[in-house]
Order: structure tokens, then C-alpha cells, then sequence
């Protein structure tokens, strides 16, 4: 059984990687032009909140969880969906965040129908692209936007936040600037 997980698992991050030749992906395309927001922007903030390396690349996983400042990682939706009700038993919701986005449960679970559909990729990257929105109207600035979708309050740890968002949004354009013909 635990074979079976691990390869299924090696399956979904090849796939992944494979997807993610297209960057930004469709899924983050898309949810980007629903909330006007970005592609390159929305797809940074994942791989800093999500993001996992497989073979030397950074990639998203759409199955992680931060609970309660420790970040864990599952093979299958279903896996995360019941580890997430394990840890809303045990913890405060704002202790946890969930999916590629990392979106906190205990302020932003108002978007989501049920804690597992935060698990939903689309559903999950729709709600941080809008965060994002909301963040931008408000300083006029994707970087700082990036800051305040981690840290509303500010602070150090939103600096900090803002330049690891800024080093994966760099490392994104010059890559996509590498595939792009001028």
C-alpha cells in the first residue's frame, strides 16, 4: 500500500513538472484573468506558499498544509482533506493554512462551502487570486499586495515574505523571458 502512494505520488509530481513547463500554468492563467490579477504574480505567491522540489525545480503542491507553523504534504486530496479535519480538532483554525495559496482557515474559511474544498486547486487559487485583488487595491503594488496576502498586519515577517515573493516572481520573468521570443 505505502508503494503504491509513493508511486502514485512520483506520477503526480511528473505530471506537475511537466505542466509547469507552461509557466504559469492554465490553472493559474485562469484564475488570474478571473480576478484581473497577473498570472506571473498569483503563480509566485503559490510557489512560496506551496511550493515543493522535485528534481532540483520548485513546484506547487495543491495538497499542503501549515498547521500550527509546521508544513505537511500529501499524496492524494483526500489524504490532506482528513489530516485537515484532524487538525481542526486539535487547533485553533487560525493556526492553519491549506492549499497552494496557504489560505488561512480561521480568516479567509468565509470563501470556501466546507475546510476541504480549500483543498480544491481552482477553488483554492480563485480565493487567493481575489485576496490578492483586495491586497492591491489597497497599496497599488503587487509586491506589497504579496506582503499583505501573508501578513495584513505588516511587520518583519511580511518583509520578510516580500522578498521571497520577490525572488520567485524574478526568478518566474526571467524564465519566462528565457521562452519568450522578443
Amino acid at each position: 500500500m505505502a508503494t503504491l502512494r509513493l508511486s502514485s505520488l512520483v506520477l503526480m509530481l511528473m505530471t506537475l513538472e511537466t505542466q509547469a513547463a507552461e509557466l504559469p500554468p492554465p490553472a493559474y492563467q485562469l484564475a488570474a484573468q478571473g480576478a484581473d490579477i497577473p498570472s506571473t504574480v498569483l503563480f509566485a505567491i503559490a510557489l512560496q506558499e506551496s511550493g515543493i522540489r522535485v528534481r532540483g525545480r520548485l513546484l506547487p503542491w495543491p495538497w499542503t498544509l501549515n498547521i500550527a507553523g509546521s508544513p505537511y504534504r500529501f499524496a492524494t486530496r483526500q489524504a490532506a482533506c482528513q489530516a485537515l479535519f484532524q487538525a481542526l480538532a486539535q487547533h485553533d483554525a487560525k493556526r492553519i493554512d491549506v492549499g497552494l495559496g496557504q489560505t488561512n482557515l480561521g480568516y479567509q474559511g468565509h470563501h470556501f462551502s466546507s475546510p476541504c474544498e480549500a483543498l480544491d486547486p481552482y477553488r483554492n487559487l480563485a480565493v487567493t487570486a481575489a485576496l490578492l485583488r483586495e491586497h492591491h487595491a489597497v497599496t497599488g503594488d503587487w509586491v506589497l499586495a504579496a506582503g499583505r496576502y501573508h501578513r495584513p498586519a505588516g511587520g518583519a515577517p511580511a518583509a520578510r515574505y516580500r522578498a521571497g515573493f520577490s525572488r520567485q516572481l524574478e526568478r518566474l520573468l526571467i524564465s519566462l523571458n528565457e521562452v519568450t521570443p522578443p
